[in-house]
């Protein structure tokens, strides 16, 4: 079976009409009449980031439930509805409920620009959705899905940019080829080192439009641009799981163990292996900072507030807290942090016994001062959306940040 159509398969569960592709995909007519209005319905995960499987559809009901793949329980997923113009259709997720407190994220430009359908659609597990009469095409996602086109995009518009190089970081699993950034100063001696990782678990996707925030401040024609570029080399490895973003993965939980568990004894995957290789002999025993950022849990008040992750080391905690001071008076736009939100090490779910995570590694590193994990809302961070514009403006504040705390070290 040849690459192409073995990612089909993964990927897929398409039901039109009588056809059904998909082993656990099945379909089903309440009448005559509702299966001549389903006839012409698709409903497939056949692209990069697709994540679904459909169970049945009757009449105006759609049931389907998340591609756990090789995890046991997660709320990864993301497909497209073809043929549904003008129709109201209720889904309905029959494993958990995957929604977020600002419903599902959807595109009616397959996937070019995207906005919140808005709690209002959504009762408990499942959401109703009305498709416009042009659309010949909806997109449906956990929240703003960010794949190695946007990754692309961002990268092209800095492409004549003398302070930002593209080097290869590994080959995957797969075959595929992991991206490494360094931005800022270039030469041999920066003043200051830093390390940028995202999307260790791959369903993370929010993160990566903070990152990509934070990257164009860095590389902006502004102040705080020309700061970092005499001042920081900072390497950034914007998809650690670079195989589990493109094929719709949850990555988090994987067995045997995830992305974000494979810093201690020998690497299972050739990312976070070349990264424990690399980091040492780049940063000659002075990496000043690490961040490696993610998204919590989907909904819920505990999870819908930016905050920072603490660690074994207290004196890298404590930096974590001086940091998070700056962070907050940095901020100009509408998703706001505050410290008080952090979680230190102990407390709540941060005790783990085994550090095994990116930021428990960095944090061991000569010269460090900060390690930490950002963790970034899906949907709603005290009760403001996210978006797009406002997920690169944080990262645009946690940039100047980060200039303000190195400047007072």
């Amino acid at each position: 079976m040849d690459q192409s159509r073995r990612t089909f398969l993964r990927n897929s569960a398409i039901v039109t009409g009588s056809l059904t592709l998909g082993s656990s995909a099945r379909l089903v007519f309440g009448d005559e009449e509702a299966k001549k209005n389903t006839d012409d319905i698709s409903i497939d995960g056949d692209f990069p980031g697709g994540n679904i499987v459909v169970e049945r559809i009757d009449g105006g009901q759609v049931d389907l439930h998340q591609d756990f793949r090789d995890t046991d329980d997660w709320f990864y997923w993301y497909f497209r509805v073809r043929g549904a113009a003008g129709r109201t259709i209720t889904f309905r997720f029959t494993k958990g409920n995957p929604i977020t407190a600002r419903g599902p994220a959807v595109s009616i430009d397959r996937g070019e620009t995207w906005s919140w359908t808005g709690s209002e659609c959504v009762h408990g597990a499942t959401f109703t959705y009305t498709f416009p009469a042009e659309a010949d095409e909806v997109r449906f996602c956990l929240a703003i899905p960010y794949q190695e086109k946007n990754l692309l995009a961002f990268l092209a518009r800095y492409k004549e940019h003398e302070h930002l190089l593209v080097e290869p970081h590994c080959q995957t699993k797969r075959g595929r080829t992991t991206r490494r950034l360094r931005v800022g100063n270039l030469g041999e001696n920066p003043r200051y080192r830093l390390l940028f990782t995202c999307r260790h678990h791959s369903c993370e996707m929010m993160a990566s439009w903070v990152l990509e925030g934070l990257l164009g401040r860095i590389l902006s024609y502004t102040d705080d641009g020309r700061w970092f570029c005499e001042n920081i080399q900072a390497v950034v490895v914007p998809f650690m799981d670079k195989d589990g973003v493109e094929d719709g993965d949850q990555g988090k939980n994987r067995r045997p163990h995830d992305h974000n568990r494979d810093y201690l004894g020998e690497s299972i995957y050739p990312s976070t292996a070349e990264l424990r290789k690399f980091i040492p002999q780049w940063s000659k025993g002075r990496l000043d900072m690490s961040l490696d950022l993610h998204c919590p849990w989907i909904r819920g008040e505990s999870d819908e507030r930016v905050f920072l992750v603490g660690g074994r080391n207290q004196k890298v905690w404590e930096q974590i807290v001086r940091f998070s001071k700056i962070i907050q008076q940095a901020q100009t736009g509408p998703l706001q942090y505050a410290p008080e939100d952090n979680i230190p090490w102990g407390v709540s779910w941060n005790k783990r016994k085994v550090p095994s995570s990116c930021s428990a590694w960095a944090a061991n590193l000569p010269g460090i001062q900060i390690a930490t994990t950002v963790e970034f809302p899906y949907a709603n961070i005290h009760g403001i959306p996210t978006s797009i514009e406002n997920s690169r403006q944080f990262g645009g504040d946690l940039a100047h940040a980060i200039r303000q705390y190195l400047e007072t070290l």
